[in-house]
Parts: C-alpha cells; sequence; structure tokens
C-alpha cells in the first residue's frame, strides 16, 4: 500500500460529485461508481444558499454558476389571500442561486476533469479490512480503497453495510412540484427571488431557474396517504387545484398553467447515532435526510465534501480512521441542528392560523436558523480540527 490515499465515493448526486471535486482540489485521489448507465437527473428546481455558494465558488466554479444560475433577491412570504408578511433582505455578498437540478448535475460532470467518474456501477457490498475496504459491484466488478464515502442517497447500501438502520416517519405533508415556461405566467417576468404563499395548513412557493426561462414551483399541502419518498411518481393536477381554491390569483394562475406535476412524500428521520467507521463514511442524504423546508438538502451535502477535503488533505492511510471521526464529530452536531430548523421552518410555513405571538415565535426562531445555517464556514470549523 503506498501513503497515497485511494478514495472511493458511491453516488455521483451533487454531493458525491461536489466531493471529489472538492478532494481533488487538494491533490487527493478520487473515483467515483454511479449506478446509473449514464448522468441523468429529473427536472426540478433547487436554492444554493451562501454557506454552499462560497464553497463552490472557492474551487472555481464562480463563472460556471454565474452561467447556470438566476441570482435570487431574497425570500417574501404572503398570506394565502395575497397579504405581505414578510420580505428578509437580501444580501448582494452573499448570494442565494437557484438552479435547475439537471444543469447543475451538468455543471458538476463537466468539471470532473481529473477526477474518474464510473457509470453504470451498482454497489452492493462494501466489506472493510484492516488496511483498506473492497467494493463489490452488481456487474462483477471489485474495486479497493483507503477511504469510502457513502453519498448514496436516503436507500443507501453504503449505510447499511456499516450496520444502520434509518426509520422514515411521515410529516403529514404531500409535496407536488413541476415547471412552468416563464411566458406562461403574467406576473412571471416581476419574479426575482423565491416567493411563498402560506396558510390553512399549506404552503405554495416559486421560483425562477434557468436564467429566468422557467419557474419552478412546489405546494405542500396536508395529507394522511402514504407516498413514495420519489420525486418522480404522477401527481394529480385536479387534486393540486383543489388544495388551493380560492387562494391568490398568482397561485391559481400557476396550478393552471402545468402541463404535469409530480408527488412525493415527505418523511423526517431522526439523526444516526454515528456516520463512520474506521474506513468508511457517509455524506448528504445517506448521512443526515431532512426536510425540504430549509432548502438545505444539498447545501448541507456541499458542506460535507468540503469538511472531508479539509480532514483528509494530508492524511496517510494509517491516519483515516482519526480523521473520519474527526468528520462525523463537526458534522453530526451541526447537520442534527440544520435538520431540526428544517422541521421548525415547515411548521412555521404553515402556521397562518395560529395565535400572533406563536407565530411570531415561530419566524424569530425561522429568521435566527437562516442567520446561523447561512453565515456557516464549514472550511474554517474543520480546519481549526487540524
Amino acid at each position: 500500500m503506498t501513503d497515497e490515499l485511494q478514495i472511493a465515493i458511491v453516488g455521483a448526486g451533487i454531493g458525491g460529485l461536489t466531493a471529489a471535486l472538492a478532494l481533488r482540489a487538494r491533490g487527493l485521489s478520487v473515483t467515483v461508481f454511479e449506478r446509473a448507465a449514464s448522468p441523468r437527473e429529473l427536472g426540478a428546481g433547487i436554492s444554493i444558499h451562501p454557506n454552499a455558494v462560497r464553497l463552490l465558488r472557492r474551487i472555481g466554479l464562480h463563472d460556471w454558476l454565474e452561467n447556470i444560475n438566476t441570482r435570487s433577491v431574497g425570500l417574501s412570504l404572503w398570506t394565502s389571500r395575497g397579504e405581505p408578511v414578510l420580505r428578509p433582505p437580501a444580501s448582494p455578498d452573499s448570494p442565494t442561486y437557484q438552479v435547475h437540478r439537471v444543469e447543475l448535475l451538468e455543471m458538476l460532470n463537466d468539471s470532473q476533469a481529473d477526477v474518474l467518474v464510473r457509470f453504470g456501477h451498482n454497489c452492493t457490498g462494501v466489506k472493510e479490512t484492516e488496511d483498506d475496504v473492497r467494493l463489490t459491484f452488481a456487474n462483477g466488478v471489485t474495486a479497493r480503497a483507503d477511504v469510502v464515502i457513502g453519498a448514496d442517497g436516503i436507500h443507501s447500501v453504503v449505510q447499511r453495510e456499516i450496520g444502520l438502520v434509518t426509520h422514515p416517519t411521515s410529516e403529514g405533508i404531500m409535496a407536488y412540484r413541476g415547471l412552468i415556461p416563464s411566458e406562461r405566467l403574467s406576473w412571471a417576468k416581476d419574479l426575482r427571488g423565491l416567493k411563498m404563499w402560506m396558510g390553512s395548513g399549506r404552503s405554495f412557493i416559486c421560483f425562477p431557474i434557468s436564467q429566468g426561462r422557467v419557474i419552478n414551483i412546489v405546494a405542500f399541502v396536508p395529507s394522511n396517504l402514504e407516498s413514495e419518498e420519489s420525486w418522480s411518481a404522477p401527481g394529480d393536477l385536479k387534486a393540486l387545484a383543489a388544495e388551493y381554491d380560492g387562494w391568490d390569483a398568482p397561485v391559481v394562475e400557476a396550478i393552471g398553467a402545468l402541463d404535469e406535476t409530480f408527488r412525493w412524500g415527505i418523511y423526517d428521520r431522526a439523526p444516526l447515532p454515528y456516520w463512520s467507521t474506521a474506513r468508511v463514511t457517509l455524506l448528504g442524504d445517506a448521512a443526515h435526510p431532512m426536510v425540504p423546508h430549509f432548502g438545505q438538502g444539498a447545501g448541507q451535502a456541499i458542506e460535507d465534501g468540503f469538511a472531508l477535503a479539509i480532514l483528509l488533505e494530508d492524511a496517510k492511510p494509517a491516519d483515516v480512521p482519526a480523521r473520519l471521526k474527526a468528520y462525523e464529530r463537526l458534522r453530526l452536531g451541526h447537520t442534527s441542528r440544520v435538520q431540526a430548523a428544517s422541521r421548525d421552518a415547515g411548521r412555521f410555513y404553515r402556521s397562518e392560523n395560529e395565535d400572533a405571538a406563536e407565530r411570531s415565535l415561530r419566524m424569530d426562531k425561522w429568521m435566527s436558523a437562516a442567520g446561523w445555517i447561512f453565515q456557516y464556514d464549514v472550511e474554517q470549523e474543520a480546519t481549526a480540527l487540524l
């Protein structure tokens, strides 16, 4: 065995590909294994908040981001009848970028010049020895590594292979999502940031992506039905319209402009007791899946990758167990706080009918969380551990 770490990442989603770039930027040898036969991703809009934007800029992705993003001017909150609730100021020095998920994955794939990405490799086993880790794949291929990073999502094989089991619980919420060409909406030309309507246990959010050519919508409605944790299950447009009957005109217009909608059940999970063994660790949804109400799924996965890059930069194989435990100590507590803040945000968004004092407390808590989440610099925190 050489002293140069060989790192394997299982999963080529946003977290896995970003981790590969962050690790490679610090001179580490990385191979990414992805179960899909080729780069592909379902279309949807996501937000990349300041805590993640500053990290992507540091590895030279600023111009890429500027080419694919629609820069946000902040989030405005409205009641279901169109009355303003709050408009927090946006900071030009700490932007949020609104991007099409497909375009972001394409950007990250195109940036992998020095990283080997092997598609068509469905991981079926992770066997850790005293000296390394052996990976097996459904196509019969095997591989070895000094470090394995499981970035393979909420149904993570790597998580299972290191002895962890998660227990999802329903939030009692069904989400509908869709994409609308902006020319179909009379008000889209004036939309510059994220706009959310709140009321009656529901919320409805929209924001522009793809340089304003497309409007992304997500609608959260109460439900006692079991539903897939999937972005691709077809939804019923008539049922969606009925949920928002009588709401503010832009909401009704947006639902009427949809050609199709997809639904997914919103499930929560408690923080895991651990993420790491001696040579295997987890990242992103495999480590800390969270409800989407703070838009931090991608951001926290990106932070994970940059933390690992700092902590593994000069490590020798013998250093790996201690470095992975340091990573776990750094990230498990912080992401658990973000998970809790995301739950609280969802409750706030659905609080229109609560007593004014209770609602004010929820708003204050939400604004406070936005501050510490967006200002967090994971590289500074990781460097302080060395």
